[in-house]
């Protein structure tokens, strides 16, 4: 039985009254996970369609540290 299945069978032994709580919980754990993917692609197709010409250039971390002010 896989671990969705068990939790469909432990929802069936839930009190009416504590299923707000579950959901709640549910809801929660599943938001992040959509909004950090919704996140994630907003970043990625800012990257896609940026028109630089340089947005494939790259520096050492010692550079992009000294450009910053960084001391290392």
């Amino acid at each position: 039985m896989s671990d969705k299945e068990r939790v469909i069978q432990l929802l069936d032994k839930v009190p009416d009254y504590k299923i707000g709580y579950v959901l709640a919980y549910v809801q929660g754990i599943t938001a992040d996970e959509e909004a950090d993917d919704e996140f994630c692609e907003s970043l990625l197709q800012d990257y896609l369609n940026d028109k630089a010409q340089d947005k494939h250039d790259a520096i050492s971390i010692e550079e992009f540290a000294e450009q910053e002010g960084i001391t290392l």
